[in-house]
């Protein structure tokens, strides 16, 4: 039972039945979406070195970070004009896993080419 103040209106939120409040009724009931970070992103960078066949490079680009022959050709010109290059951005799981691919595909054809894993 509510208790009545001296005006004659119950103290208090009014109350419906079940203990709701009526002014609720009939309200859309939303939810705020919390926005989920984006997971950093790492740049896998080509180092050069004067050993390794251009040719090499150029189907690494296309092998591993499936890249058309026109674009890896470019990257591949960018490392030999100036030491580095990118290859490609990816979460840093999947980076590391194409690093270790060049560098044991280079090691079974005897190259020393080297790359490395940065912050984007």
């Amino acid at each position: 039972m509510q208790a009545w103040t001296r005006a004659g209106a119950p103290e208090g939120p009014p109350t419906g039945p079940g203990g709701d409040d009526p002014r609720r009724e009939g309200e859309l009931a939303t939810r705020t979406r919390r926005k989920t970070a984006r997971p950093p992103r790492f740049k896998v960078v080509l180092y050069n070195d004067d050993y390794t066949p251009m040719e090499f490079v150029v189907g690494i680009l296309e092998q591993v970070f499936d890249k058309s022959p026109a674009e890896a050709t470019q990257i591949m010109l960018h490392v030999h004009r100036n030491g580095t290059g990118i290859a490609g951005i990816y979460v840093l799981e999947v980076a590391e896993t194409k690093v270790a691919t060049v560098h044991k595909l280079a090691e079974e054809r005897g190259h020393p080419l080297r790359s490395g894993v940065e912050p984007e």
